[in-house]
Parts: structure tokens; sequence; C-alpha cells
């Protein structure tokens, strides 16, 4: 009944939407979205690719406050927050996406912010203030961003300098300690150039709450600074931009779902019986709460960040036709995250995640305009070092006893280099006058170059010591060239309506597997070669302007080559840690389709309906390292329905302006790993949200609402039933209200 309710709740605005009348005001015109997803601005109706776009003002209404929240807005897509907050985000696109919470792994979904690529997966969370626009490109962008896009690209534009001098100052309050301070300045320096400067400091406790009397109370305060500058002259433009962050607090702390009827006998639970909270780990807790918002463990655990870098823009002018583009970016990042992976207040599995990454990446853009096409040509540089300082203890509560063999300190650091070079084309000919065809090409040569080093400590059984010993190191070098592209045909049926197929390629580029590894064998083992994605893609772009409304939709079919798997594997010791590998051990099918409607009936209302339908998603043959076989299995993280939107409505009152929106995001079942177990699995859920905002001469009033009905849902349930008997649940954000008052000058 449970999942019934939100369906029929979903069902009948489609059909309240599907029977909206018709009609529009006389002079009312349907907006033309700009994007960027081929490197220039173009008409969201040319591209041949599958674009979400989504306005900076319109996520900060929502209350949106950073990257992790893109997947409510987006048909089939899902960003899941896998280690807790502070940690590489899960972002999972079509069923294609990064499942491990490893800071060493990047994702198959690039990021750009600014044009400038993030690299690796740690890099992808990202504060959104004073934003212009966020694109969700679907699909692989083997040939204009290449490097580990097989799932798409998330693009990210900051709001740039312009002509004015103005500013604006917002102040937020709201549920769990929410506090936030934001605000922008833009000042004209001459008649080419401007300045801004951008900042954000928000503070919260989580929606998760703690039972254990001596924890901390779990929050996070985070500053973000950006100052940018942009000159424009006769051939040349010039845009600057640094940023600065710094983030701190206590993570959220992680629950246990106990998974053992009786630690004696050692009997399980049935799936059924370990969701109702009935059951125990091996050590016989539970955290004795019916809340499912409540947890019960020694969280003392903190999180410090600092995140800063520069990226800079310049264009010049060759010609009337042709002109060039060159982007640096420069971004470091220095993080110590503690975790707790027991879920108790006992000292059974807990660690931290150290890490320092610097990522320098350069590309050189040649654009050119002909008479029947237009071509981008350009060079990619990026230089990637990773730098891990990690630990995972485990078992201290049974250090030095009989039942202690399998407890120790593991100790792992990891220096991981990525060196990417590349060299891409892509043209797109006016064929017909009806009719484009986009051809595209990009060559990639890749090293990555890794020294793992462990030590263990571990208590000697004669003296009763600590002793800390080698455990293994490894230096190896991963090196990978490969060829990806693009081929599309865009047909104009008639202005702003258009058909088109695409047949696109993605690769992600292998590496090493600098996650917690228990043993030198799986050291030795943790190299991984590239995975490969084709994918076809039917879709059409359809606007009717007389009746302001926008209507895309996509059919896709993908086929999945040496695909990357990240698995937690039991161990074949009992009771000793599971093995974490990530292999290129599948190939995988995925076909799908997805919808997005817009419409305006009347100058004051918006209607908005995305429907994302995937119903397969499976591994191909595929038996796994303890001769489980997996095949036909549904990929983790991949709903089989998605289905959102939004219903806006404005009206004037007194001498101001009142808008309200209601929204909704529904994510049908889905399991968290490889093995489809309903222990590790998430019900469908529907998330609703809500604003209300008063805007007054230059005086604002929004008042928000995210998971509006508190409904309960978890980013992850990482299964350790074999070790610990328990699964650790990474709980989503439950309801959060809060009011931002905001003043334009």
């Amino acid at each position: 009944m449970k999942q019934t309710l939100p369906l029929s709740l979903v069902c009948c605005a489609v059909l309240g939407v599907i029977n909206l009348p018709v009609f529009a005001a006389d002079d009312q015109e349907i907006e033309v979205i700009e994007v960027y997803a081929q490197k220039r601005a173009q008409s969201l109706n040319d591209v041949s690719v599958s674009i979400t776009p989504a306005k900076g003002d319109e996520l900060a209404l929502s209350g949106v406050k950073d990257s992790t929240e893109l997947g409510r807005f987006v048909t089939n897509m899902k960003v899941s927050q896998n280690a807790a907050e502070g940690t590489p985000p899960a972002i999972n696109i079509r069923g294609v996406g990064l499942l491990d919470y490893n800071t060493a792994n990047t994702s198959p979904v690039a990021m750009y912010v600014d044009g400038a690529s993030v690299g690796s997966a740690n890099n992808q969370l990202v504060n959104f203030f004073d934003i212009e626009q966020v694109e969700v490109l679907k699909g692989p962008q083997g040939t204009l961003f290449g490097r580990n896009s097989t799932g798409g690209a998330v693009l990210i534009r900051s709001k740039r300098p312009d002509a004015g001098t103005y500013g604006e100052v917002s102040l937020g309050y709201g549920s769990d300690q929410w506090r936030k301070i934001q605000g922008m300045f833009n000042a004209t320096v001459n008649d080419e150039s401007a300045v801004r400067a951008a900042l954000s400091h928000v503070k919260y406790d989580y929606t998760t709450y703690n039972l254990h009397p001596t924890a901390p109370e779990a929050n996070m305060e985070q500053s973000d600074l950006r100052l940018s500058y942009f000159g424009q002259w006769d051939k040349l433009s010039v845009y600057l931009k640094t940023n600065y962050s710094h983030w701190s607090g206590i993570v959220q702390p992680v629950g246990s779902i106990g998974t053992i009827k009786n630690p004696v006998t050692g009997e399980s639970c049935s799936a059924q019986e370990a969701a109702s909270g009935q059951c125990t780990d091996v050590f016989g807790f539970n955290d004795g709460s019916d809340d499912f918002w409540a947890v019960n463990v020694n969280n003392d655990s903190p999180h410090h960040s600092i995140g800063k870098g520069w990226t800079a823009e310049v264009e010049y002018q060759l010609s009337e036709q042709s002109h060039l583009v060159w982007i640096n970016a420069f971004s470091r990042l220095d993080r110590e995250h503690a975790f707790n992976c027991d879920g108790s207040p006992l000292q059974a599995c807990e660690g931290n995640l150290g890490l320092k990454t610097e990522l320098l990446n350069n590309e050189l853009r040649y654009h050119r305009e002909y008479e029947q096409g237009y071509l981008i040509s350009g060079l990619f540089h990026l230089d990637e070092r990773i730098y891990q300082d990690n630990y995972n203890d485990i078992l201290r509560i049974l250090r030095g006893t009989e039942n202690g063999q399998n407890s120790a300190t593991f100790m792992y650091d990891n220096a991981i280099r990525t060196k990417v070079l590349a060299a891409f084309a892509q043209y797109e000919w006016q064929w017909r006058s009806d009719t484009t065809l986009t051809f595209g090409l990009r060559y990639s040569d890749e090293a990555i170059e890794y020294d793992s080093l462990s030590h263990i400590n571990i208590v000697d059984p004669n003296s009763m010591t600590d002793v800390v010993l080698p455990f293994y190191h490894v230096i190896g070098r991963n090196d990978d060239d490969n060829l990806s592209g693009k081929f599309a045909i865009n047909y104009t049926l008639e202005p702003n309506k258009m058909l088109y197929y695409s047949f696109a390629n993605g690769v992600k580029s292998g590496g090493y597997n600098g996650g917690f590894l228990s043993s030198p064998e799986q050291a030795l083992q943790a190299d991984y070669g590239a995975e490969k994605l084709n994918a076809h893609e039917i879709g059409t772009k359809l606007l009717f302007d007389e009746q302001a409304m926008r209507f895309n939709a996509a059919l896709f079919y993908y086929d999945y080559k040496d695909q990357q798997v990240f698995m937690n594997q039991p161990s074949v010791v009992p009771g000793a840690v599971p093995l974490q590998l990530l292999e290129n051990v599948a190939d995988s099918k995925i076909y799908g389709a997805e919808a997005d409607f817009y419409y305006e009936p009347m100058e004051q209302l918006e209607v908005q309906l995305g429907i994302g339908y995937i119903p397969h998603a499976e591994f191909e043959q595929f038996v796994d390292p303890l001769g489980v076989s997996l095949t036909d299995n549904r990929l983790p993280f991949t709903s089989k329905w998605n289905i959102s939107g939004a219903l806006s409505y404005s009206h004037n009152i007194a001498s101001g302006t009142l808008k309200t929106s209601v929204g909704f995001d529904y994510q049908s079942e889905y399991y968290f790993d490889q093995q489809q177990t309903d222990y590790a699995k998430q019900d469908g859920y529907v998330l609703w949200r809500f604003n209300a905002q008063y805007e007054v001469e230059k005086w604002q009033a929004n008042l928000w609402a995210k998971n509006l009905f508190d409904e309960q849902y978890s980013h992850l349930k990482f299964d350790l039933r074999n070790f610990l008997g328990m699964l650790e649940d990474f709980k989503g954000e439950g309801r959060r209200v809060g009011l931002d008052v905001s003043y334009r000058f």
C-alpha cells in the first residue's frame, strides 16, 4: 500500500496535465532555451543530444544546495551520497554510474564547471550558489567531453560578470538548525570589463539524529567564495575565476540494520524481518528505536576539507567565421573524513579517508563556421594526482581476545597519477535544407601510475602488544589509448520541430582501485581496464510556440562492454572483512525511454512532467569470483520507473507577485549492489517539494520545503551480513523547511 499511494498520486498528476486545455495568451511566447552541450551556445532544439537543463535561480528557490540533488529534476538520473556527505557522490544516468565510494575512482558521468573538467569523483560535490544553469547530458559524450563520459555529462555554469553595478544579499533560516547567508556583488570596471564576487555560508544539522548519549551532534558548516572577472574587446575576451571552499563538521551518522535473529545460534532474519527492525548484528546490537531517522552510534567522526582553484577562459576572434578558445584550470582538494561502518556504539568498524588531489587541465579549441557547416576541433590535456592516507580499524572490540583473529587496523596509502592527452574534432554538415549530419571523433592516450603501500596493525599473541607489520606494496602502470566518437542525423520537420538519430560511444578509462584492500592478493589484482559503451538513440524535440508547449522524447539502446563492476564480495573466510573489488567482469544491455513535457496554458501557470522508463538494465553472462551467477541481475541504482513533475502558479498580490510551486520525484524500487537481494534494496518512494516566493520591489521572500511528507528512504545499504551481521544504512534527507529573505541593490 505504501508504494501504490504515491503511484496513484503521480497518475492523477499525469492525467491532470494531459487534460489541461491547450491554449495560450495571444502575446505569449515560450522561452527558447540556450545550452552549451556542444561547447557553444545553441538552441536546445538544435542539438542531437538528450539534455535536461535547469536554471540556477529555479534550483535555489527549491532549496537545492548542491549537485547531489540534481536527480530530483532529471528523468532517469539518480545521485546518491554513498559514504555520507563529503565523500564522492555516486551519479547514475540511464543505468550507467559509479557505485564505489573509493576516493581514487572516477565516475562514468563527467562533470564540467565553467568549461573545465573536475576530474575524479572527489570534485563532483559542488555547492550551488550564484549559478546560471546546469545541463545534464544523457548518453556517451565521447567526442567533445571524451574521458569518462560513457554515462553522460553534467555541465555547471556560474553567473559571469556583466554590465552594471548591483548586488544581492540573502539570509536563510530553517529546520534542523539550517542557517544560510549568501551574497553577490557585480561591478562594472569600464566599458570593456566587469568583476563579480559571490559567497555562501551554510550551516545545518542532519535530519538523521543520534540516540547515543555521548556522541556529538552531527552537522556541517560550509563556506564558499568565488571571484570572477570578464573582459571583452574587439577580438579578445577573457574570463578569470578563482574559488575557495572550507567545510567542517561531524559526518552524518550511519544506521545499522541487523540481520541476525539469534546471535548465539547465528540464525538469520529474513529481509522483511530485518527491514522491520526486529533483528540484531552479530554482537546482539539493535538501536532500540522504531523511528526510521534515529540511530545509535559512537559517531565522533569529524570532517574537514579545503578546496581551492582557478579557471581561465580566453577567446580570440581570428576572423568573422573562426575563433580560438583556450581553457586552463587548476584545483586542489584536501580532505579528512572519518567514518563509522558498524553503525553501533561498539568499536567494530571505524576509519578515516585522508585525501589530497591536485588537478591541472587545459583545452585548446578551434571553431570555424562554414556556409554549410560548423567545425569544432581541439586538444585536451589533464594531469591529476591523488594521494590517499586511509585506515580502517576492524574489530577493535575483539582486539587481544581469542575471537580476535580477524581484528586489525589496515593502513593503506596510495599515490595515483593520471595523465591524459587527447585530440578531437566534430563537424556539423548542413547536407540539405532540412537535414544536418554530425560526425565526431576523439583519440585519447592515457597513462595511470600507481604506488600502493599498506601496513597492518595487529596484536602480538605472545606479548599482547600492538605491532605494525608491512602488508603489501604494489607499484604499477596502466596505459590505454582509445577512439570514441559520434554520428548523428537531424531532420527538421518545420522550424523548432526536429527528429534525430545518433550513434555515440564512450570509454571509461582503466585505473587502480585505491579503496579498502584486505589482502595482498587483492592489491595485486586491483588494476582494472577500460570499459566501453555503444549507444543508439532516436529522439524528437518539438516546440509549439502558439500553444506555449515543449515536448522532448528519446528511445535508447546501450551495449555495455567490459563493464567495471564494484563488488562488495563476502569473504570465503567466515567472519572476515568482505572483499571490495573493481573488475572488468561483465557486459550489459540497457534500453529504455524518456519524455519531458513543458506547458504554459496561461501566462501565470507552468506545468512540467518527466517520465523515464528502463525496462531492461541487466548483466549478460556473469559469474562472480565465488562462483555465484549474477546473469540477468539488474544493474544497481537503476529504477524501472522515474516520474517527476512540477506545477507553478503566479499571481499579483498587493504591489508584489506570489509564485507557488509544488513538485515531486518518484523512483520505483532499485538495488544497491550487484547481488540483487531484498536486503540491499530500496523500495519505491516519492519525494515532494514546495516553495512559495513573494517578490515586491527589491525584496524577495521564499518559503521552501524538501521531502515535504518526510518520506523514508536510504542513499545506500551496504551489505555486511557475512562480516558483522548487518547492513550499513546511509539514510537520505528527511523533511527540511526553510525561509530565505533576499534584498537586491
